[in-house]
C-alpha cells in the first residue's frame, strides 16, 4: 500500500511542473455506521440501503449498509488540502465541479481514501484555473467508489 503524501508547491509557475502528474494521496478515513447514520439525516435520505443494517444484510449485494456517494464525496475539500500545499497564494475558490461518478460502494464500517492528479491548468489574470481529479479508494477493494473532477481558482499574491 502506498503511504500518504503531498506536493508543496512555492509559486503559482511550479504548479505547471506537475501537470498531468499525481500529487498526493490522503490518509484513510473511517466511515463508520454512526457517519452514514447522521449524513442520512442531515440530509433526509434514509434509503433502507444505508441506514437499515439488518435488510441490507438480507438483500445488498454489498450483505451491509453503504454511504451516500456524495458523503463520500463531500471528503474531496479534506483530501485535497491533504495532498496539495500551495505557497504564495492569496487567494483560492473552489470553482466547481466538472466531472462526478460513482463506480462501487462505499460500505459502511469501512476505510477510504483520495488519490489527487492534476489534470488541467488555465491561465486567469493574475492567477490560475486548475482541475484536479480525486480517485476514492475503499481500502482491499480494486475497484474505486468515487472519480471526481474538481476546479479551482487560485490567485498569487503580487509581486
Amino acid at each position: 500500500m502506498e503511504k500518504p503524501y503531498s506536493t508543496e508547491i512555492e509559486n503559482l509557475e511550479d504548479l505547471n511542473k506537475h501537470l498531468g502528474k499525481e500529487i498526493g494521496i490522503s490518509e484513510w478515513f473511517e466511515m463508520s455506521q454512526e457517519k452514514v447514520n447522521s449524513f442520512a439525516e442531515l440530509t433526509q435520505d434514509k434509503q433502507w440501503i444505508h441506514i437499515d443494517q439488518e435488510k441490507a444484510a438480507k438483500y445488498s449485494p454489498y450483505k451491509k449498509t453503504i454511504a451516500h456517494g456524495f458523503h463520500v464525496l463531500s471528503y474531496a475539500s479534506q483530501v485535497v488540502f491533504q495532498t496539495l500545499k500551495l505557497n504564495n497564494i492569496a487567494l483560492a475558490v473552489n470553482y466547481g465541479l466538472e466531472k462526478v461518478r460513482f463506480p462501487n460502494a462505499t460500505p459502511a464500517d469501512s476505510k477510504f481514501r483520495g488519490t489527487v492528479s492534476l489534470t488541467n491548468i488555465e491561465e486567469v489574470s493574475g492567477g490560475a484555473k486548475y482541475t484536479l481529479k480525486i480517485i476514492f479508494e475503499v481500502e482491499g477493494e480494486t475497484k474505486p467508489v468515487c472519480v471526481a473532477e474538481i476546479i479551482s481558482l487560485i490567485y498569487s499574491l503580487p509581486n
